[in-house]
């Protein structure tokens, strides 16, 4: 393989040197446990209370609204779960959400629906954008929580969160976003964005895996994640991953630092991309063009499957994807893709690049190159493609 070009980073991203750095010592000499007394012990509770001053001032709110978690999944889950319980409380079982989060805020939702909650889920429309009016219709009196994500992680198309969090405001809602795709690559302000929750994971944007947080305005009242210890402010027991805890609040600093430059370079190769692939004969871009992630680029291909582009890809060297990470052994089409009203068959040859600033212009020249010719050798091989031939000559 001659050339290796890693496009798939809304899965996760290359681990920062600069954060590695950073982490080092609390992977090797500083090992102390934070919650022990002694000084060794105290270096490690001092560095934790660093990072959560740092992810504060870098997200806009307080560091004690800060709860570190095992990564965005977690994060998800507790938000939900947590409110919901607690607004049951009150007689208020009623979620709304939209078609195409996470699985981690799906599943949630139909664990809960298992409960008794009822769900609704907006409608997201061709673009990937939710309507905002549909929101304001949606909440009742019994409207226990909105969760609606910042980002969407396969089609990269960014929601109108500060108007959601007004709405919800307004009607005295609480409001909780899964922002793991957005932190770290979109400036976030916690409290002008009326956001009550917010979920976070380091491996987005250039940290480590297997840490997260979830942002909880002060004066929620919730429950516990996990017994037994008094770390996270007693709501969430066990030992502190320090590293990963220094990890994520360099990385998020880190990324936050010349964003602007950043993303308008970005945003200049994901668009030439998008521009060159879709001269390829019956493809289409999914997601609004413009109100996207800076990194995105999510295009279908009729006639062929999504599964042999990314193998003859990877014979290319280049790592991309077909949707989400979570659910890359699915054979399913993407539920993202049928919420923006795609068909089964163009759905399913769909691929999904994430480029990111060490993205090269030689990179991009390689994946213009790349995409058509396996695309083309793909319709060759497939009955499905030469079944549309067929019926366009008879139009």
């Amino acid at each position: 393989m001659d050339r290796f070009i890693y496009a798939d980073n809304a899965a996760t991203t290359q681990l920062s040197p600069k954060v590695l750095e950073k982490m080092m010592p609390y992977l090797t000499n500083e090992y102390g446990n934070a919650s022990s007394l002694y000084g060794f012990g105290q270096n490690s509770k001092q560095a934790i209370v660093a990072a959560r001053e740092s992810i504060a001032n870098c997200l806009h709110c307080k560091p004690n609204e800060v709860y570190f978690t095992s990564g965005g999944s977690e994060a998800d889950n507790w938000a939900i779960k947590m409110i919901a319980k607690e607004q049951a409380k009150k007689g208020k079982k009623h979620i709304i959400s939209t078609a195409f989060e996470h699985h981690a805020v799906l599943h949630s939702l139909n664990a809960l629906k298992e409960e008794g909650f009822e769900i609704t889920l907006l409608p997201v429309y061709e673009n990937g954008i939710i309507h905002v009016e549909d929101l304001e219709n949606a909440i009742r009196e019994d409207t226990a929580l909105v969760t609606i994500m910042f980002a969407n992680n396969e089609i990269g198309t960014i929601q109108p969160i500060k108007e959601v969090g007004a709405i919800c405001k307004a009607h005295h809602v609480y409001f909780h976003t899964d922002a793991v795709q957005a932190v770290g690559h979109l400036p976030i302000d916690f409290v002008d964005m009326n956001i009550d929750l917010l979920s976070m994971s380091g491996h987005k944007f250039h940290g480590p895996k297997g840490i997260g947080a979830l942002i909880i305005r002060n004066g929620i009242r919730f429950a516990n994640l996990i017994d037994g210890g008094s770390q996270e402010r007693n709501r969430r027991a066990g030992t502190e991953n320090t590293a990963g805890i220094v990890g994520i609040s360099e990385a998020l600093k880190l990324a936050l630092e010349n964003l602007e430059q950043t993303n308008t370079s970005i945003i200049q190769k994901r668009n030439r991309i998008i521009s060159e692939l879709l001269k390829i004969e019956k493809s289409r871009l999914n997601g609004d063009a413009n109100t996207r992630l800076p990194g995105n680029i999510n295009i279908s291909f009729e006639g062929i499957e999504g599964e042999s582009l990314l193998l003859y890809l990877d014979m290319k060297g280049i790592c991309a994807s077909s949707g989400s990470a979570c659910t890359s052994g699915s054979l399913d089409p993407s539920h993202v893709l049928l919420s923006i009203g795609l068909p089964h068959e163009i759905a399913h040859g769909s691929l999904r690049l994430t480029i990111s600033e060490s993205t090269t212009d030689e990179d991009v020249d390689y994946i213009i190159e790349s995409v058509p010719q396996v695309v083309d050798r793909l319709r060759k091989m497939s009955p499905l493609w030469e079944k549309i031939k067929l019926e366009e000559g008879k139009e």
